[in-house]
């Protein structure tokens, strides 16, 4: 895909607008991003949430300098029209990127792609490339920034005065976190700095700035609060691209004999820890509007001292002030605070439960077998449904080669492997899909179920979900190599699509995708063929909670469903054949609670192995079907 050369069209919710931000949040964050990168590489398109928004909504100025176009929601292409926004898809293509953690990370890598000299930007992605690339359904920090800060501020600011007197939660939970110690990859080595700083008692050398950011962080600006700690040196050092001083890379030998354990815990820059990155920009325009509201309402902001430094701290970035002045943002200058008495703190910072991360002991010792045994004096034991088609098999030989597997970078060996386990999945959609059907391929990777889908099925419309840029750009180069013209791709976490469908589809589900993917599929009345994969990544998360099923949960508790989650992983074909033996049945009772659980929403349900049963260590199949 070209995507330097093939213009792409940014859409953005709007609902209405407030002060200086346009709301939805997710929209006021995405047009801060752009003015920060000083991106014009895409089209921008605000939508209506309602029926009576004019035109004179966008002549406010609130989106910089750039030029918004009004469209309403049925003028979207029908790829986007499957998405929550923001979205961004290249024009007449159907390639959609959606969620906002996803098109922010686009907007990031198309700017450096676009002029490479822009490596302060890249930067935004953090250590590997890392930052918001997790999904918020397993990421807890990138539910926070994405999703629960956003919803809580919109909240707050529309709340009426007697419901909006207590601080949000989840800004309680971001306080609490910027007062965490920070674990980066060369902590080791800053942790050694900075104890050879304290025995010396001596300040960290504030880094010498450049011609551009000394401009903005001179006195004569608003720079209140300079840098004072090592960690603020290491973190504005990155911003500027220069090395940290000398002084503090030279360790003296009784600091370099000193234990790990030993050594001081670093403090938080930004939000991640040192380094300035993309949440820092996804958490400004929020915490700006919680900031300004709370001021107006004369609340005292004692109790957030931690985000009040880390807001002013921002502001110091070079960069983020030119933004803020092109989006019309009126950065608030705070005081520098103290902590309220602890006791104060812990009663107006309490967090509720559902917020706080798990802690419940996942360590688990002794293995499956009470576990199971308790199931079975129950009358409960794994049982699989006899395969409706064994021998079922695509004709391999004769399809172009950019439908099998085997085109992509695996062995022979795995590529056969591969080409079993679609004929399993194949076989079961084929039976259930009528002309005319949509179908979702959830998970898709490099689109192995998909695309085999998509061509055997011309009269289908086939949808490829995935959260990975790259398996999706090779799966849609390989579609675009047979010519198919039935088929969509969208790189999205799964909660931001919405689209109606008939069959969903899953290979190999990692963990709670699994269910995520039976819950999208029972939300849409559809049926679904999906074979779940790693259980023993299975855990409570925010929305689901485990065992699944009402007979599960009678029976047994959280804990014990995670002794039979880790065991059912223990199937590799390398284990000893009896241990092989009660992963599989470890397996058969984890999807049997699943199964369950669907069929108390009206469905049935059938748990298969697939055939043969070596094409995968993870070789179960639901097959579900609403009543």
């Amino acid at each position: 895909m070209k995507d330097n050369v093939a213009e792409e069209h940014l859409y953005l919710a709007f609902s209405h607008q407030y002060r200086d931000s346009i709301f939805p949040l997710h929209t006021s964050i995405s047009l801060f991003l752009l003015s920060y990168c000083d991106c014009k590489l895409f089209k921008v398109f605000l939508v209506p949430t309602g029926e009576d928004v004019g035109d004179q909504c966008v002549t406010k100025n609130l989106a910089g300098d750039l030029e918004v176009h009004l469209i309403s929601r049925c003028q979207l292409p029908v790829v986007v029209q499957s998405c929550s926004l923001p979205a961004v898809v290249v024009k007449d293509d159907k390639f959609c990127r959606a969620g906002l953690s996803v098109v922010l990370r686009h907007i990031i890598q198309k700017t450096f792609k676009a002029d490479p000299s822009k490596k302060d930007v890249l930067e935004l992605l953090g250590f590997k490339k890392t930052c918001l690339k997790a999904c918020a359904e397993v990421s807890q920090w990138t539910r926070l920034c994405e999703i629960s800060i956003p919803l809580a501020v919109e909240r707050f600011l529309t709340a009426s005065p007697e419901h909006c007197q207590a601080i949000p939660p989840d800004i309680l939970l971001f306080e609490r976190k910027l007062g965490e110690p920070v674990r980066v990859h060369n902590d080791d080595k800053i942790r050694r700095q900075k104890l050879q700083q304290q025995k010396a008692g001596a300040k960290a050398a504030v880094p010498v700035l450049g011609e551009e950011a000394a401009e903005e962080l001179k006195p004569g600006a608003v720079h209140e609060h300079p840098p004072s700690s090592l960690e603020l040196s290491v973190a504005f050092s990155k911003l500027l691209a220069q090395e940290a001083p000398d002084a503090i890379n030279r360790e003296a030998p009784h600091i370099r004999r000193t234990k790990t354990s030993d050594l001081p815990l670093l403090d938080h820059v930004f939000a991640e820890g040192l380094y300035f990155t993309v949440a820092d920009l996804v958490l400004l325009p929020c915490i700006h509007q919680f900031l300004v509201s709370s001021r107006k309402q004369g609340k005292n902001l004692v109790n957030l001292p931690l985000i009040s430094s880390w807001y002013r701290r921002v502001q110091e970035v070079p960069g983020v002030k030119k933004a803020a002045g092109k989006c019309n943002m009126e950065l608030l200058q705070l005081p520098e605070l103290m902590s309220a008495p602890k006791e104060q703190l812990q009663d107006s910072t309490s967090i509720p439960d559902e917020l706080e991360e798990d802690n419940e002991d996942s360590h688990f010792i002794g293995g499956p077998r009470p576990t199971m045994t308790k199931l079975m004096e129950n009358g409960i034991e794994a049982k699989f449904s006899p395969h409706p088609c064994p021998n079922w098999t695509l004709d391999w030989t004769s399809l172009p080669s950019a439908v099998s597997p085997g085109e992509g970078k695996m062995s022979r060996d795995r590529a056969l492997r591969k080409q079993q386990q679609l004929n399993n999945l194949v076989a079961a959609v084929t039976k259930l899909a009528k002309p005319g059907d949509v179908i979702v391929d959830f998970c898709s990777g490099g689109g192995h179920v998909g695309i085999v889908l998509a061509y055997m099925m011309p009269s289908c419309q086939v949808v490829l979900i995935e959260n990975k840029e790259l398996s999706l750009i090779r799966a849609k180069d390989r579609s675009d190599e047979l010519g198919l013209n039935n088929i969509w791709f969208i790189q999205a976490n799964l909660d931001y699509f919405n689209g109606t469908f008939n069959i969903g589809v899953a290979l190999h589900a990692c963990g709670v995708a699994t269910d995520m993917v039976i819950e999208h599929c029972l939300r849409a009345r559809a049926a679904f063929v999906i074979s779940p994969c790693c259980y023993g990544f299975i855990q409570n998360t925010v929305k689901f909670k485990y065992p699944r099923s009402h007979q599960f949960n009678e029976i047994l508790s959280y804990k014990e469903h995670m002794i039979l989650c880790r065991f059912a992983d223990q199937t590799a074909v390398q284990l000893p054949p009896e241990r092989r033996l009660i992963g599989k049945q470890c397996m058969g009772l984890v999807d049997l609670d699943r199964a369950w659980a669907a069929e108390e929403h009206n469905y049935s349900v059938q748990v298969i192995s697939m055939e043969p049963e070596s094409c995968s260590p993870k070789n179960n199949m639901f097959v579900g079907i609403p009543s």
